[in-house]
C-alpha cells in the first residue's frame, strides 16, 4: 500500500495546472469525496490494527504534501490572472464609498425593535383611494375630521396617502386574524416646509387585533419601544386625545426637561415631547373592515423624522432631505 502513496503524490506533482479550470479539475480528482485521495483513505480503514499506526503516518504526510499542491498551485493562478488584469485594466477614479440615510437606518431600528416584540411588516401604495385612506379609518364624508389632515388630491376619489393607517385597512380587509404587524412608509400632506414640518414624512404605525387586547396590553408595548429605542431611563406619559380611528385615544410623551434652550423652546417649556399616537381601534373601524365584535385591538403611529431629529439632535428637518454629503456623512457608523 506503500506504493500506492508514492504513486499519487507523483501523479499529484505531474498533474498539469495552467488555468482556473485545471485547478478544479485537480481538486476533482484528488480532494472530493470519491477522489483518489478518500480512495486510499477508505482502503486504510480496512487494514489490520497492527499496520495501521506506521502506515497512518504515511497517508498524514501524503493527504498534507496532495493539499500543499493544490494550495500552491491555486495561489500561483490567482496571482498570474491579478497581473494580466492589472495590465489591462484601464486608468482607475476615486469613488466614494455610500452609506445607509439616517432615516433609513432609524427606520430599521424600530422595526428590529418591533420585529422582536412579535410584529411583521405589511407595506401598501403610497396612492391610495378615500375609502383606505379615509372612509374606512371612520372619517365620513364632509366630516370636520378630514380637516385635520390636508391632502394631496389627484382627483376627487385618489389622493396620496397621509398615513400608513390605509395599510391597516388593508391588513383587516384581508379577513386574516389575528393581526400583529408595523406599517413603515413614506407619507403626504399639503402643509408649508419649515424647520419643524415637511410635505412629505416618515411613518411607523402599528396595529394588533385580536380576541381580548385591552388598552394595557397598548402601553406596554410602547413603554417596552421606548425603552430599547431611547434608553431604559426614559420617562414616558399618556395623554387623554381624540383621531377618529381609535378610541380611547392617547398621545405619548418624553421627557426631555428644560435644561438647554433648544429642549426649552422644542418642549415649548414644559420638558414634555409627543412621539406618537395611538388608541384601541374604534369599533366602526373593525365593522367596516367586516371583523367579528369578538376581536378587539389597538393601534398606534410613530413619526420616524421626529424621532430621528429628537434621538441624533437635528435641529432642522429640511437637513433630512437636502443631499448635502457634509451632513450625511456624519452618520455612516449608524
Amino acid at each position: 500500500m506503500l506504493d500506492k502513496f508514492d504513486q499519487l503524490i507523483k501523479k499529484a506533482k505531474n498533474f498539469s495546472v495552467s488555468s482556473p479550470n485545471d485547478i478544479e479539475k485537480f481538486r476533482l480528482t484528488f480532494l472530493v469525496k470519491k477522489g483518489l485521495l478518500n480512495q486510499l483513505i477508505q482502503e486504510f480503514k480496512s487494514l489490520p490494527n497492527d499496520q495501521k499506526k506506521e502506515i497512518g503516518k504515511v497517508l498524514n504526510i501524503t493527504k498534507q504534501t496532495i493539499e500543499e499542491i493544490y494550495d500552491l498551485n491555486s495561489k500561483r493562478i490567482i496571482n498570474n490572472n491579478n497581473l494580466l488584469s492589472q495590465k489591462n485594466d484601464l486608468p482607475g477614479y476615486y469613488s466614494e464609498t455610500g452609506s445607509r440615510h439616517l432615516i433609513s437606518s432609524v427606520v430599521d431600528e424600530m422595526t428590529s425593535i418591533f420585529e422582536r416584540l412579535g410584529f411583521s411588516v405589511s407595506i401598501g401604495p403610497e396612492i391610495e383611494d378615500d375609502w383606505h385612506n379615509f372612509s374606512a379609518l371612520n372619517f365620513p364624508k364632509n366630516h370636520p375630521a378630514r380637516d385635520m389632515q390636508d391632502t394631496f388630491f389627484v382627483d376627487q376619489q385618489i389622493a396620496l396617502r397621509t398615513h400608513t393607517s390605509s395599510v391597516q385597512v388593508r391588513l383587516m380587509e384581508s379577513g386574516k386574524l389575528p393581526i400583529r404587524s408595523i406599517m413603515p412608509g413614506r407619507v403626504y400632506r399639503n402643509e408649508a416646509i419649515s424647520s419643524r414640518s415637511n410635505c412629505f414624512f416618515h411613518q411607523v404605525e402599528g396595529l394588533y387585533i385580536d380576541k381580548g387586547v385591552s388598552f394595557s396590553d397598548l402601553k406596554q408595548t410602547l413603554y417596552n419601544f421606548v425603552k430599547e429605542f431611547f434608553g431604559p431611563e426614559t420617562k414616558v406619559r399618556f395623554r387623554a386625545s381624540y383621531f377618529p380611528f381609535t378610541e380611547p385615544s392617547a398621545e405619548m410623551d418624553i421627557f426631555l426637561g428644560t435644561e438647554t434652550e433648544s429642549d426649552y423652546k422644542l418642549t415649548k417649556g414644559t420638558g414634555w415631547l409627543e412621539i406618537l399616537g395611538c388608541g384601541m381601534v374604534d369599533p366602526n373601524v373593525l365593522k367596516n373592515c367586516n371583523i367579528d365584535k369578538k376581536y378587539s385591538g389597538f393601534a398606534f403611529g410613530l413619526g420616524v423624522d421626529r424621532i430621528a431629529m429628537l434621538k441624533y439632535g437635528v435641529k432642522d428637518l429640511r437637513t433630512f432631505f437636502n443631499n448635502d454629503k457634509r451632513f450625511l456623512t456624519q452618520f455612516d457608523s449608524i
